[in-house]
């Protein structure tokens, strides 16, 4: 795949789905520590959510680091928006700001 329909398909993965997270490993086996942290706290929050493997792919593993100028895995995405690598999610969390973001978005109770 040339680097334009790399990042095209990254695009569409990001728009198609309201919360992406693209990870080392799967959202059952993990694959590093940082990825395994932002997808339990996902599921902790009980959100659906697309994991994209970068490992299966090096080219969407280079790719997703080009689309967003961000050189670290994992990367999480909510409504399009980028929302960061795991410090910034772990701070965002623990701040309470990541469940302001996603109320905001629709996607969590407002309860």
């Amino acid at each position: 795949m040339d680097q334009k329909a790399i990042l095209k398909t990254i695009k569409s993965q990001i728009t198609e789905n309201d919360i992406v997270l693209f990870m080392k490993g799967t959202k059952e086996m993990p694959q590093c520590g940082f990825s395994s942290a932002v997808s339990k706290l996902l599921t902790d929050l009980q959100l659906p959510y697309m994991a994209v493997n970068v490992l299966d792919s090096p080219e969407i593993r280079e790719g997703i680091k080009e689309y967003t100028d961000w050189p670290t895995i994992p990367q999480l995405y909510v409504k399009g928006e980028f929302v960061g690598g795991y410090d910034i999610v772990r701070e965002a969390y623990e701040a309470g700001e990541l469940e302001g973001l996603l109320k905001d978005k629709g996607l969590l109770s407002q309860n």
